[in-house]
């Protein structure tokens, strides 16, 4: 898929409720879940660089949970996604189940 087919990202605070939307940021943290419990992979994403505590008390952070996985190949705390999927509210927290993706490589100097 070329980045032409891509639609332009909107900022994960202004995520709708529900709906379709592409998003990019980078990659917060990820949680692995034990062998023991149904397999799923989840990480959060954000869009701005310091994303505990946002200065202006807007939600930065957007949950990707990969239903089935127990790991997703090159997605680890650092890197830049773009996603597009289905938004929902879980927790209070939008969130995007098994979101198509591609991963946004940066430039060496």
């Amino acid at each position: 898929m070329q980045q032409s087919d891509w639609r332009e990202p909107v900022a994960i605070s202004e995520l709708p409720a529900r709906g379709r939307a592409v998003c990019a940021g980078a990659v917060d943290a990820v949680t692995i879940l034990p062998a023991t419990t149904a397999p799923a992979y989840t990480a959060i994403l954000t869009d701005r660089e310091s994303s505990r505590v946002a200065d202006d008390g807007v939600n930065h952070r957007l949950r990707l949970v990969w239903m089935g996985r127990r790991r997703m190949p090159g997605i680890v705390a650092g890197t830049r996604l773009r996603v597009e999927g289905m938004v929902s509210l879980r927790d209070g927290q939008p969130t995007m189940y098994n979101p198509r993706y591609e991963i946004i490589g940066t430039q060496e100097s």
